[in-house]
């Protein structure tokens, strides 16, 4: 029961950094200008992996695709090719875990199956984790060279709010993963130990009769 309970609470999580990675990857808010450097007429003002927003004279704030996707800077390029690949694997792992769960009957009736899926669910989650927390952090480490640097002559952008989110949910994506794998090894750690019991029990059931045998003959000896 208490396994049960940890594969849920672990999923939970999973499924939680699942959800903030995918409003990060969809965030335009990456990188943001100091407010004190904004102008009146229009200025851009926050960046995402696709689109950048601006503030108008007006007050609003409009948002534009980038016109050529591949014309993008390395990192960039680099860190969407890892988002996508951790929402990828995130999907995988949410339907490798419901099927491993031992609450559910969909998919296997196994046990032994079931612990299968579940742990190669736990372990795609790790690595769905690991993706993002490369790409944000890669992000966030060119960000901050170009804001520190004095040669560079671009436009210097500070951290935004999607880089917190996009660790947060890493960290939520990894946790889950690992409490949903050390929940299947735990059960098989029991298992192993009421084996290696029983076993014990029949074996020294076993001396115990022949130690028996031995007496009873011996009795009749005398």
């Amino acid at each position: 029961m208490a396994s049960s309970s940890l594969q849920i609470y672990a999923l939970l999580l999973a499924l939680a950094g699942f959800t903030i990675l995918l409003v990060t990857t969809m965030s335009n808010r990456w990188k943001i200008l100091d407010t004190a450097t904004m102008l009146v007429t229009a200025d851009w003002i926050s960046e995402g992996l696709w689109m950048d927003c601006a503030v108008t004279a007006f007050g609003s704030i409009q948002c534009k695709k980038f016109l050529y996707m591949l014309s993008s800077e390395t990192h960039i390029q680099a860190c969407r090719a890892l988002m996508i690949a951790s929402i990828l694997l995130g999907f995988i792992a949410t339907v490798l875990s419901l099927l491993g769960l031992k609450c559910t009957n969909v998919g296997l009736s196994d046990e032994d199956g079931k612990m299968k899926f579940a742990v190669t669910g736990g372990f795609l989650f790790i690595l769905g984790g690991l993706c993002s927390m490369v790409a944000v952090s890669w992000y966030a480490a060119m960000v901050t060279a170009q804001f520190f640097d004095p040669l560079y002559a671009g436009t210097k952008y500070e951290l935004g709010d999607a880089l917190y989110l996009g660790w947060a949910g890493s960290v939520l994506y990894m946790l889950g993963g690992i409490l949903l794998t050390c929940s299947c090894k735990g059960k098989k750690k029991q298992d192993h130990s009421c084996n290696k019991y029983a076993y014990s029990a029949g074996h020294q059931q076993h001396i115990y009769t022949k130690n028996a045998d031995t007496v009873i003959s011996n009795k009749e000896y005398v």
